[in-house]
């Protein structure tokens, strides 16, 4: 393997290290897939990649403004004016999309930063929204100096498409409830090394050491190697996870700690 470190992404530096997918439509840096049940994608999109803009601090009053004018022409909405688009348009308010997941109880408390939401990417705003309760979301293996692989995980709470997924399975235990990893990939350079297993090993030890008694991930059995975000069920059985919910496309891997 070479010489390994595990990076986590808690910061612009840590997230100018996600390495770039095997498959060239999508990027791990602006995928919104598991956040977003309805309409969350993987593919890339190079507008996600500037700066989430810093809100402009409120005009103060000045004193010749008259509280009982009307709204200027250019402050009044037009009702026949079309909606303006944006890139994406999330299924659930900007406030749900970045709040803090509730809190674990059982995992150890820590004082952790304000996570970021202003001044940077979207998706890493996505990745920190959590690190004051749950810590960070993803991390990054550099192996010989390069990144060359990267995982995806955090509590059930960050990702409602795990969320949903499972409710097409009641059998799935309601307690305790699982961390989960949404999505573990290499690059096309460093396939068949041992890495995204080394990355996933790092991922189990970190999350139980949070706290959680339980890991699941979601094979998607639909989909090739280069477009699926969650490995095949051979890959998580050689990690100790078991086949909680055998299913042809959709099956659901679950790993006790």
């Amino acid at each position: 393997m070479g010489k390994i470190r595990i990076v986590d992404i808690t910061d612009p530096d840590g997230f100018g290290l996600i390495p770039a997918c095997a498959d060239s439509r999508f990027d791990h840096r602006t995928c919104d897939y598991w956040e977003d049940a309805d309409r969350g994608s993987k593919l890339g999109r190079q507008s996600w990649l500037q700066a989430r803009p810093t809100a402009e601090p409120s005009r103060p009053a000045t004193l010749d403004a008259n509280p009982f004018a009307p709204p200027r022409r250019d402050e009044l909405e037009n009702p026949f004016a079309p909606a303006a688009r944006t890139d994406v348009a999330p299924s659930f308010g900007e406030d749900d999309l970045f709040a803090t997941p509730r809190e674990n109880p059982f995992a150890p408390t820590a004082t952790r930063e304000r996570p970021l939401r202003e001044g940077v990417p979207r998706k890493l705003a996505l990745l920190d929204r959590g690190r004051r309760v749950f810590g960070s979301y993803a991390k990054v293996l550099i192996a010989d100096g390069r990144p060359a692989a990267f995982c995806q995980f955090g509590p059930l709470s960050a990702y409602p498409r795990a969320g949903r997924l499972r409710e097409l399975y009641p059998q799935l235990p309601d307690s305790p409830l699982p961390a989960v990893i949404t999505c573990i990939a290499t690059t096309a350079e460093a396939r068949d090394e041992g890495l995204a297993r080394h990355l996933v090993e790092e991922v189990v030890r970190d999350l139980g050491e949070r706290g959680f008694a339980a890991i699941e991930a979601y094979p998607d059995l639909t989909l090739s190697e280069n477009e699926t975000s969650g490995a095949t069920p051979a890959f998580w059985q050689a990690l100790g996870f078991v086949t909680a919910v055998d299913d042809e496309r959709y099956p659901v891997m679950r790993r006790e700690l």
